[in-house]
């Protein structure tokens, strides 16, 4: 099944969904929940797509092989000749023609911060889906500061893109996360009977993405995932360049870079609940 993408039918004609699980290849948490639900699963309408995003990553559990497959789903004309010649380029394309054929797209992830919780990355589109996840926290804003994804490529065709993080890719409780959220999702969608209450959650828009100006990027401390910080708090040290909160924000996915132009960390602030 790695590099194949599955189709699951039901009975009674439904919507149309795709659900993805290791786009990043050391996020296996996704992976190891479809293994567990496949086999007993039985769709009872319409129809789901299921895979795997990138099986050679898989295979050497590392996030990508040659480029950042979840940066690999913008226009042409943004991504360089390099990332056009990579596999994860050459990937994206087959895996559009099945998120072009879904109406909404579950895709699982997990991150490298420990302790970090589970919350879903979506835009307010997805609401009505987004309600029945088993996650208290939901995170928008990604469609503008860090586009490329799955999600956003179908959130661009006026579709529905939902990624969940499961929490810490080494923690073997992200897994339990995954197969609860896989359920829900199928739940939400009409594919299983909905038998499920909408959640109480707290909203979070990211605002900006901090991208490096040199090869050496190193954080000012180890900052947990939605850490409160404060205007002027030091963040990095980029290059000989002290990087500073510009105002009081949420901080997300801040890691030390060796490379300039690479991903560093997202601010985002509180906002009021959709629902």
């Amino acid at each position: 099944m790695f590099e194949k993408i599955i189709q699951l039918t039901g009975k009674k004609k439904g919507l149309t969904s795709i659900i993805l699980a290791g786009v990043h290849g050391n996020e296996k948490c996704g992976v190891i929940a479809l293994k567990k639900i496949l086999p007993n699963l039985k769709i009872e309408k319409g129809r789901v797509f299921v895979g795997f995003g990138n099986p050679r990553a898989l295979k050497t559990n590392k996030r990508f092989t040659e480029a950042n497959l979840n940066r690999m789903f913008k226009k042409n004309s943004l991504l360089s000749k390099k990332e056009k010649e990579s596999y994860e380029y050459k990937r994206a394309q087959f895996l559009k023609k099945y998120l072009r054929k879904a109406d909404a797209l579950l895709d699982l992830h997990a991150t490298t911060t420990t302790n970090s919780k589970p919350f879903v990355i979506c835009e307010k589109n997805s609401k009505k889906i987004v309600k029945y996840l088993p996650v208290r926290l939901v995170v928008s804003g990604f469609n503008k500061v860090e586009p490329g994804g799955t999600d956003y490529y179908l959130n661009n065709l006026g579709k529905i893109g939902i990624c969940v993080e499961c929490g810490y890719n080494q923690d073997p409780k992200s897994v339990k996360v995954a197969q609860k959220n896989i359920l829900a999702f199928l739940k939400a969608r009409g594919h299983l009977v909905n038998n499920l209450q909408p959640k109480k959650q707290k909203h979070i828009r990211m605002y900006s993405l901090y991208l490096t100006k040199t090869n050496n990027f190193t954080l000012a401390k180890s900052f947990v995932n939605f850490e409160k910080i404060t205007k002027g708090q030091p963040v990095g040290l980029d290059g000989t360049k002290k990087v500073r909160a510009k105002k009081n924000s949420i901080i997300l996915f801040a890691c030390n870079r060796k490379k300039s132009n690479e991903e560093a960390f997202l601010l985002g602030k509180k906002e009021r609940a959709w629902f």
